[in-house]
């Protein structure tokens, strides 16, 4: 018979508390001085012994839960046992963290949500986490769809697959922030000194996205732009099954350049942790750096709830690990620096779990998703009345005027001015003119203009705050929007190949086209991905070049794929496109024809049937709408001359 290691642990704490109220003997000896509220519990730490207490409530409160869990699954009632125990000295970082820095959550991050909780007293974490444990309905950040840490209220937009996927986006919103400040954007609400948390495993950190996240924020720092994120490891040696060598995350991030690296040890005291986590987001808030904290942890109980450790690990390992309980070693801290009495501490630990007990069964008992409507409800949002109004603002005719000078897109007759990439660079910043929230960014569209000149000009005329160019990565341009989506930007970053894409599609698959669906709506990350495919223009290819591999883009959910023809059609398309953005939050990739960006003629050389008239503001094609034109051979009119979308 498997012997329930959630009970040993259980058992464990209780035994040390009870035995401390009766016994003055080793480690639970009475202190020389109870120590007043307000009193640190060491000499030079900030950590006062009423915070601590706090702390350690708010750490037994996510361990309570984590236990429901399992056994609320015991009675297939709920869903998910993956749990944060032995990692709840995370919640000294919930602790000091303000509800105005964004947080981007690994899954073993209980604590420091149950800390961040506090902060919030109309938030009930227990019943919110059970909720979502038990996939019901009533789940504020989920409505029943995917265990996620996440709230509105507290500013923690839900993740997915926490293999470090969401490190780029994480730091795609530190770098928005800044450029928020510059622009004098308002970034959702959040002050001038918020910062970004984002944490994540010591396995995960090994990973591909994970490494790009870092890069790109050293690489924004060196270029000079403020980045205010809190990488936090949380490092319990294990991945699944692999562990991770000793000092591997030290050794791997300790030293980089443009990377301030801190970190607490599992001999630490919570006081310790207290002033290391201090230090670290006091660093990262006033100097606006990326931060690397690496937090020592455990982990109880396996991988899940499924996860049979004795396969890959020896009883002696799972016996020692039990030992370094954080929680435990918490209390004995508290108990023996005079910062609480072990009744106090066993007063809590028992209502804890009476009140985690009672959640349990109040959320098994909520109804779930009952239908496929209701569990697509949010994936694909569109109003189209709001959309409308959103195509068809217009910006002051005196100031567009301005803008273009002498003659206006729309009463060119100069050839070179009347294809599509003409259309579309003309269009771009007819857009960017009256949607101050847009920025463009990507590889060589500034100074270059791009690699077809489609954003040749918007550097210079809308500044490098609006208009950048980043590093040579797919997946940190996707990350970049995402956050600044997150920010209150409209993010048109530009991909420079449909086939450069396919190294970075996780950013749009599982990550940008599924936060509302996992938000129920409540967070959204618009964006219109500019991207070159299809055939290449006559001459040299290669297959990163000519690329129709569009089946990756077709199978998002909640994805919306635009592809236009003609340039006065790739321009209502666009005002679309950006519309549905704007209004709808939607993610859109805008596909450009290559072939198609400088092409003049149709059926023969110098006919100039691929040209068109640049459609006047306030023309726009719209999902379901289709453009259609007419054409009489012989007439000398090109098609769709005089002619509207309908």
């Amino acid at each position: 018979m498997a012997i329930d290691r959630v009970s040993l642990v259980e058992e464990q704490l209780v035994r040390f508390l009870k035995d401390a109220e009766t016994t003055s003997s080793g480690s639970a000896s009475s202190p020389a001085a109870i120590l007043g509220p307000e009193d640190p519990i060491r000499p030079g730490s900030s950590l006062t012994a009423s915070r601590a207490v706090e702390l350690w409530a708010d750490q037994v409160l996510s361990r309570s839960i984590d236990a429901e869990a399992r056994r609320l699954k015991a009675t297939n009632r709920s869903f998910y046992t993956i749990s944060s125990a032995g990692h709840e000295q995370n919640a000294v970082v919930g602790a000091q963290l303000r509800l105005t820095d964004p947080c981007f959550l690994h899954y073993r991050s209980g604590g420091l949500m149950m800390a961040r909780s506090r902060k919030a007293p109309e938030v009930d974490p227990a019943l919110d986490t059970l909720l979502s444990i038990c996939a019901r309905a009533d789940d504020p950040i989920s409505a029943g769809r995917h265990k996620v840490w996440g709230s509105r209220r507290l500013w923690v937009p839900p993740q997915t697959s926490t293999i470090a996927s969401h490190l780029p986006k994480a730091v795609g919103m530190a770098f928005a922030l800044g450029r928020a400040r510059r622009l004098g954007h308002d970034p959702d609400g959040l002050p001038d000194d918020a910062i970004v948390c984002c944490t994540f495993g010591d396995a995960s950190a090994n990973h591909a996205t994970a490494l790009t996240g870092i890069n790109s924020a050293r690489y924004a720092l060196r270029r000079g732009n403020p980045v205010p994120v809190l990488f936090i490891c949380e490092d319990n040696g294990l991945g699944i099954s692999v562990d991770t060598p000793s000092r591997w995350i030290r050794e791997s991030f300790g030293g980089m350049r443009n990377l301030r690296y801190f970190e607490a040890d599992l001999d630490a005291e919570v006081d310790e942790v207290w002033d290391v986590v201090e230090e670290a987001i006091h660093l990262c808030r006033t100097r606006k750096l990326p931060v690397f904290l690496r937090l020592a942890t455990v982990r109880l109980w396996g991988h899940a709830g499924s996860d049979i450790e004795l396969a890959y690990r020896s009883q002696a390992e799972i016996d020692d690990t039990e030992s370094r309980d954080p929680i435990l070693r918490n209390a004995r801290r508290l108990v023996g620096t005079g910062a609480a009495a072990p009744a106090d501490l066993l007063r809590i630990l028992e209502t804890t779990r009476e009140r985690v007990r009672a959640a349990g069964e109040e959320a098994a008992g909520r109804r779930p998703l009952e239908s496929v409507a209701e569990v697509m409800a949010p994936l694909a949002p569109f109003d189209a009345a709001a959309v409308r109004v959103e195509a068809e603002g217009k910006v002051d005719p005196e100031r567009r005027r301005a803008f273009w000078g002498q003659e206006l897109p729309e009463e060119t007759a100069n050839p070179v001015k009347r294809t599509m990439a003409a259309h579309l660079s003309a269009g771009l910043a007819d857009e960017m003119l009256r949607r101050p929230e847009i920025l463009v960014f990507g590889e060589d569209v500034g100074k270059k203009g791009g690699v077809y000149y489609v954003t040749a000009g918007l550097q210079k005329r809308f500044g490098v705050g609006r208009v950048l160019d980043t590093l040579l990565d797919e997946t940190t341009i996707l990350g970049v929007a995402q956050g600044a989506g997150l920010a209150g930007f409209l993010p048109v970053p530009e991909i420079q190949y449909l086939a450069y894409v396919h190294n970075a599609l996780d950013q749009l698959r599982g990550e940008a086209a599924s936060l509302q669906f996992f938000s129920a709506g409540q967070f959204r990350n618009p964006m219109v991905v500019r991207m070159a495919g299809l055939a290449y223009q006559k001459g040299f290819g290669g297959h990163f070049h000519n690329d129709n591999s569009i089946g990756g883009l077709r199978d998002i959910p909640g994805l919306v794929l635009a592809t236009p023809a003609r340039g006065d059609d790739a321009v209502r398309m666009f005002r679309g496109c950006a519309a549905l953005a704007a209004a709808c939050g939607r993610v859109v990739v805008f596909l450009e024809p290559i072939a198609l960006y400088h092409e003049k003629d149709l059926y023969e050389e110098g006919d100039g049937l691929w040209l068109s008239d640049y459609p006047a503001p306030g023309e726009a094609i719209l999902p379901g709408e289709v453009g259609m034109y007419a054409y009489v051979p012989g007439s000398g009119d090109a098609p769709g001359a005089g002619d509207a979308p309908g």
